[in-house]
């Protein structure tokens, strides 16, 4: 049974089914990832038995199939952040800017608010960019290394938390002003597309934010 007073960062620790769950009823589980599942409830107006329930049929059909990224060694938990989440963002953020740029350029006059997903995504995709190449050049490399400053990894840690907490803002008003990615009845291929990839993107980086700041970091603060 799903404790309702436990935080939901460590629900999801625990059962990485339950992520997808929190993600629908819009629960932050990464940088909010400290309250209880009783607050994140009370605070997003969703009824707690509701979300329990959720929360154990997703359990209940996941199984035990999924990395338990918990059990990883720190070498191995930051080769599987690398070559999964940032393989992923390496490959999306490029083709997610393309087609925010071409929708923008068509349909635009037709929907303004596209000329804020079209800045918000150049945005996003500079600040990820950065962040990456600063967690794999400087970040990871001390965080394995036999010795290191901890002052130092310790300032690096919160720079990236509070990379976190900006990315994640920028990423709540995306899908609010795409009516969480929801294409309107006239829109094209292309404009479908993007909203489908917008929200691929979000779970993606949810799950990224989440295990650098609730299984990382950690380790080392």
């Amino acid at each position: 049974m799903i404790d309702p007073h436990a935080s939901v960062a460590q629900t999801v620790l625990a059962h990485s089914a339950c992520a997808e769950v929190f993600h629908r009823h819009r629960i932050d589980y990464c940088c909010q990832g400290a309250r209880s599942i009783a607050d994140a409830c009370d605070q997003r107006g969703v009824a707690l038995p509701r979300i329990l329930a959720e929360l154990e049929d997703a359990i209940a059909e996941r199984g035990d199939g999924a990395i338990a990224a918990a059990a990883l060694p720190t070498p191995e938990l930051i080769g599987h952040i690398v070559s999964t989440h940032h393989a992923y963002l390496r490959k999306a953020l490029p083709f997610i800017g393309g087609l925010a740029a071409k929708v923008h350029r068509v349909h635009g006059d037709k929907e303004p608010r596209l000329a804020e997903v079209d800045a918000l995504c150049k945005t996003l995709a500079a600040d990820l960019d950065a962040h990456l190449d600063q967690e794999e050049q400087h970040l990871f490399p001390g965080l394995i290394a036999p010795s290191g400053d901890r002052r130092a990894l310790t300032a690096e840690l919160a720079t990236m938390f509070d990379d976190h907490v900006a990315i994640g803002d920028r990423l709540g008003r995306l899908r609010t002003i795409t009516d969480d990615f929801t294409p309107p009845a006239w829109a094209c291929t292309t404009y479908r597309t993007l909203f489908a990839e917008l929200a691929a993107l979000e779970a993606d980086v949810l799950r990224h934010v989440h295990i650098e700041n609730h299984v990382l970091m950690p380790r080392f603060v």
